[in-house]
């Protein structure tokens, strides 16, 4: 039993926020959570065995966040959508193949279904005014309902490693929609074959480097820091799985080659082979360490928004600098038919003084799978409000 269990079940928890119950083997939600109504926002029941919630789960009126990513939820509870507060839910990673229309909270902001076997969603979803990030990934969806397209708030999609075989217009005209993701999808694993077999990359095997220290994560992978054989630095990144919250290894792969060298773009040098877990992996130039991200990712609180450092100052000079080296790799990338998708402060490095360098094509589509006029609209989508501002 965790602490944490024991201490839910003495009573000493009394007038917390937020509680994880995490990989504890649950088959039920312990009834003590409900002593917590009063205060309790953040509810983590991740890595259980859950396979249903309670009836009176709209007791906890204050709970605004629930994860239930790793259990073993065939069927969205309906009981969610009669939860007042709540506003984010995650259930990744379940066997979930059905979402009723009465599961939809009508706070809803940011719901994480990636790596389910959805083949519907619900119209109700159109009736979430604030919905801002919707995550979908590695299901079996060919359709979205048509509701969605009074999501006018909605800025985040992803609909990778799905059954799409057109992109659906009414997408294309949501006035705030920033971060797109659709490749891995009948509509595209053409171009991204091609892709990947025009590429001349070397392989480099796993036991040829030395893992030094890890620079970072994301969504797809970790980036580490390696030296290989002559003694040359660089940076590795490792995906987590065949299917990550973006997509697919491949289709990432697939733009990343298509997208060429560029100065403002950390290019790909290698591909890893040999790794002993059978991950894939792409070795990179490393960047100088005293370069640094330009903000972290979202917050629960801010949802789509990255999170930048109260103390960080840029002058207008640096900023414009900036913005016409990312403008530059943009049009590189537009002119190859290839969408970044996740144009963001959290996959953008920079020196201080200007210099900035674009990484991470986890969410990165190719252009050329959709019809011109869809092509148009999306290479036009620039986000620079939400990237550098």
């Amino acid at each position: 039993m965790s602490d944490t269990l024991e201490a839910l079940r003495a009573g000493r928890l009394h007038g917390v926020q937020r509680l994880d119950l995490t990989q504890l083997g649950l088959r039920e939600l312990p009834r003590e959570v409900f002593a917590l109504a009063d205060t309790l926002e953040i509810l983590d029941l991740g890595g259980n065995a859950l396979e249903d919630l309670p009836a009176d789960l709209p007791r906890l009126h204050r709970l605004r966040i629930l994860f239930c990513t790793g259990n073993r939820f065939e069927r969205m509870p309906e009981v969610l959508g009669r939860c007042p507060a709540l506003e984010m839910v995650a259930f990744k990673s379940n066997r979930l193949r059905e979402v009723p229309a009465a599961a939809i909270p009508p706070r809803l902001r940011w719901l994480i279904l990636t790596d389910n076997q959805i083949e519907a969603l619900p119209d109700t979803l159109g009736d979430c005014p604030r919905l801002e990030k919707l995550a979908l990934a590695g299901n079996r969806l060919s359709t979205l309902p048509a509701s969605l397209a009074r999501c006018e708030q909605l800025a985040l999609l992803r609909i990778a490693a799905n059954r799409f075989e057109t992109l659906p217009d009414f997408l294309l005209n949501l006035p705030r929609l920033a971060w797109l993701a659709f490749g891995g999808n009948p509509l595209t694993l053409d171009h991204e074959a091609a892709s990947l077999q025009q590429t001349t990359l070397p392989q480099v095997p796993w036991g040829q480097l030395q893992i030094e220290a890890l620079l970072g994560q994301g969504a797809s992978g970790q980036i580490h820091r390696v030296r290989d054989t002559t003694g040359r630095s660089l940076a590795l990144k490792v995906f987590k799985g065949e299917l990550t919250s973006d997509g697919l290894p491949s289709s990432e792969l697939a733009a990343w080659l298509q997208a060429g060298r560029h100065p403002r773009l950390i290019g790909v040098e290698a591909r890893l082979s040999g790794h002993p877990e059978g991950a894939e992996g792409l070795l990179m130039p490393l960047i100088d360490p005293a370069c640094r991200v330009l903000a972290a990712p979202p917050s629960l609180d801010s949802c789509s928004r990255d999170v930048y450092a109260p103390s960080l100052r840029l002058s207008p000079a640096t900023l414009l600098r900036m913005a016409a080296g990312l403008a530059h790799a943009l049009g590189q990338l537009h002119a190859r038919g290839v969408a970044h998708g996740d144009l963001y402060a959290h996959n953008i490095l920079h020196d201080g003084e200007g210099q900035v360098w674009l990484g991470d094509f986890g969410a990165a589509s190719l252009l050329q799978a959709l019809p011109p006029a869809q092509a148009r609209r999306c290479s036009g989508w620039m986000c620079w409000p939400s990237a550098i501002c």
